[in-house]
């Protein structure tokens, strides 16, 4: 079949031939030590560049049973940013934005065929019932040991269909198993979009939801499950536009929906109208232990599958993540676009989500060109909560000497750039979106806006100038001493309030003849003055 994407199989070749694959051929338990060891790398200090995918082709069960032909890819989408780039098929980091920008104008309707290799292996019947049979077949990993109370389905491309207007959605959600043929899945009540949204109309008629869990998708369609486009528009449409051409589907095999004929594998079944099951603990992507819900049921009416299939899964939870780095890549530049292009806000140059352990959504970092006036700042701050009610928790504007993604430099800019009387606005009213539950504070949320960008010249950070940072830098490597990883600032530079004496004075104290001055310093001297006040304002006078 003709396509223009990569499958599954085809992203792991390429990211081998880049180095980015860690195969793992020793025998790993999928309930014990799967996810634990990939964590590590989000935990151990590893930069975030040396982050790789991981291959299991030897998997057993915590019981011994060995899951011969089936293998188990984990941050195989977005460990790092140049796996993204790969899977996006995009020459550059800085093409992501724009890719994703004409493909949510552009969607190209899939392209329906008669088979494809998800059928090579189509399971039914009592061929899903029974001790190894149907779920209990699948490799699927825990994500969090110790604290997760089954195996989870977590890079899930899960297909249902609007009974009223006939179009499907796809979303990631998490899904429980609990039997051979019968899992329980949580769909996001407060998205009110999507599967929930279908189901909340299947109930409204007692009619069972068809639905596809779709497991090791090819990479450009697993980028549209976490990913927010307008309602009632089809992901695989906008997957197709990220692709340059119509993702190829087949008609299931028990439900009447359509699933990319190159995935892994794909779970069919119905989920029920009526009841729900407690589904959980599971550690959940905003960093907590999500606590017992009801949620979903789905009964399982087949499995099929390509010959010796790898399943995927994704590192989440605790930020940094797999999924964070899936949606801050994704999110940034189409926030950036919001603010730039649809609100027509020009200065701003860089929107950032902080992404360790506060999951993107909860502070976010609005960079602007130096002297943006103020009323732009502010209707920035406030245009971003307009496009996602889940994003905005913490709005910080700065300027664009801060590092955004230095957490430091912002509080330092909040220090002496913000007077929080008139430099911050709360917002009430805010959806609190997802986030651990907190029974005793059931009222809604808030955001604060702050304003932390400079109101006016300042003197110089007190670093010393670039060339002297860059003269000492050269001799350091000639030293042969530790290799150095520049932080920002790193050198002083000029905030407006500095004067060309001023600079010649330092220059010529670099030169060593600062003792030139002393008879100017004589004649400056000044009686019935406070001590502390200001040279500049005493002379003028």
């Amino acid at each position: 079949m003709a396509r223009t994407y990569a499958d599954l199989r085809e992203h792991l070749t390429r990211l081998d031939e880049a180095g980015l694959l860690q195969r793992i051929d020793e025998r790993v338990c999928k309930d014990t030590q799967m996810h634990p060891l990939v964590r590590w790398q989000f935990r151990g200090g590893i930069a975030e560049k040396d982050r790789k995918a991981f291959l299991f082709t030897n998997v057993v069960g915590a019981k011994g049973r060995h899951f011969k032909n089936w293998s188990v890819a984990v941050g195989a989408i977005a460990t790092n940013p140049e796996i993204y780039r790969l899977g996006m098929n995009v020459p550059t980091l800085d093409d992501i934005g724009p890719a994703w920008e004409r493909a949510m104008a552009n969607p190209i309707p899939p392209r329906v065929v008669e088979s494809g290799p998800v059928h090579e292996v189509v399971i039914t019947g009592e061929e899903l019932k029974g001790s190894g049979k149907g779920l209990e077949g699948l490799p699927v990993p825990i994500s969090s040991p110790g604290f997760d109370a089954a195996p989870y389905l977590t890079q899930t491309c899960t297909i249902t269909k609007d009974p009223e207007t006939g179009v499907q959605n796809m979303g990631t959600y998490r899904g429980m198993l609990k039997s051979s043929d019968r899992l329980g899945m949580m769909m996001l009540v407060s998205n009110r979009a999507g599967g929930i949204e279908h189901w909340a109309k299947h109930n409204k008629t007692r009619d069972p939801m068809p639905m596809a869990i779709v497991l090791g998708a090819p990479p450009l369609v697993a980028f549209l499950g976490p990913q927010k486009v307008r309602n009632g528009v089809d992901e695989l449409g906008v997957a197709g536009a990220l692709a340059g051409g119509p993702i190829n589907v087949v008609k299931g095999k028990t439900v009447d929906l359509l699933v990319p004929a190159e995935a892994e594998c794909v779970i069919e079944g119905f989920v029920d109208p009526e009841y729900l099951e407690p589904e959980g603990p599971f550690g959940e992507s905003h960093g907590y232990v999500a606590l017992e819900d009801y949620n979903c049921i789905i009964n399982v009416t087949a499995i099929t599958h390509r010959r010796n299939p790898i399943i995927s899964s994704i590192i989440s939870q605790v930020t940094p993540s797999e999924s964070s780095v899936v949606k801050r890549l994704a999110f940034e530049p189409m926030f950036l676009s919001h603010l730039r292009d649809h609100l027509g806000i020009k200065q701003v140059k860089r929107v950032v989500m902080h992404e360790p352990l506060t999951n993107l959504r909860r502070f976010v970092f609005i960079q602007f060109e130096r002297g943006a006036p103020r009323a732009e700042v502010w209707r920035a701050l406030q245009g971003l909560l307009t496009l996602q009610a889940y994003v905005g928790k913490f709005v910080i504007a700065i300027d664009d000497d801060i590092d955004p993604e230095n957490a430091d430099s912002v509080f330092w800019a909040m220090s002496y750039r913000c007077n929080p009387i008139e430099d911050t606005k709360v917002i009430p009213y805010r959806i609190k979106g997802h986030g651990p539950r907190q029974e005793v504070n059931p009222r809604p949320d808030s955001a604060m806006l702050i304003d932390a960008t400079m109101k006016g010249p300042m003197p110089p950070l007190a670093l010393p100038k670039r060339e002297f940072m860059e003269g000492a830098k050269a001799l350091w490597e000639k030293l042969g001493l530790p290799a150095l990883r520049p932080e920002s600032p790193w050198f002083g530079y000029d905030m407006g309030d500095w004067s060309e004496e001023w600079d010649r004075n330092a220059m010529q104290a670099a030169r060593g003849e600062w003792m030139e001055r002393s008879e100017r310093y004589r004649q400056r001297r000044a009686k019935g003055v406070e001590p502390n006040s200001p040279v500049r304002g005493q002379e003028e006078t």
